[in-house]
């Protein structure tokens, strides 16, 4: 199974794929679900990849007879795997970040590099733990952070946090209720509706930005209008 196609089963087919995997690569699974999750957190250019239903369908199947897999040992791994891919995003932020900040580039204006640092300085805790539990936003999170110059110290200590938290939440939400009869069979459901909630803060916070700039642009033309 190729690693693209792997990855594109996973969020289409994310029970059955993951009981493939399990049961072809037996303790490679770890391996496999560590550089999954890596990825996810460690390279701003790969938001897509699976995180929360990910998490949840593997705590279901562990949970399970015949995998052969160890619920602590996997938390273990995935849990070195967020972190460790937070603090890659974050040191490519870092080296990176301010170099792609110009004064005259039209997007990446300087002054947004400036905001990004205060923005972090004042809620960065908050921004760190919390965006591991938004789909896209944990990706980039980290490496904002880097950019805006955070603390590497704050950031760790706040990033190990996140990193515990978002992946003991849903992997044991998976193991403790993948047993019970009705979320076994209503699975793929769960797995959806998982994987959509966990979207909807990103596409509300999408939104309510554009209408609230929209709303300070119509402001402006109307006190160019009235001068």
């Amino acid at each position: 199974m190729e690693f693209f196609d792997l990855l594109i089963q996973l969020l289409t087919n994310t029970k059955e794929t993951l009981e493939v995997i399990m049961q072809e690569y037996k303790t490679w699974t770890y391996l496999i679900l560590f550089l999954i999750i890596f990825a996810e957190t460690g390279f701003v250019v790969t938001p897509f990849l699976p995180g929360d239903s990910m998490l949840f369908a593997v705590g279901a199947l562990v949970a399970g007879d015949g995998t052969g897999l160890n619920i602590w040992f996997m938390l273990l791994i995935l849990i070195a795997a967020a972190i460790l891919g937070n603090s890659v995003n974050y040191q490519l932020g870092k080296y990176f970040g301010i170099k792609v900040f110009k004064e005259n580039n039209k997007i990446l204006k300087l002054k947004y590099y400036h905001q990004s640092h205060e923005y972090f300085e004042k809620h960065g805790a908050k921004a760190i733990i919390f965006s591991r539990f938004l789909p896209i936003i944990r990706t980039i999170a980290p490496f904002v952070a880097g950019a805006a110059r955070m603390s590497f110290g704050k950031f760790t200590y706040y990033n190990v946090i996140g990193g515990i938290a978002w992946i003991s939440s849903l992997l044991f939400a998976g193991y403790l209720l993948g047993k019970i009869p009705f979320v076994e069979k209503n699975f793929e459901i769960l797995v959806l509706i998982i994987a959509v909630g966990t979207f909807v803060p990103v596409i509300y916070g999408a939104l309510k930005s554009i209408f609230s700039k929209k709303k300070v642009e119509e402001i402006i033309e109307e006190e160019i209008k009235q001068d």
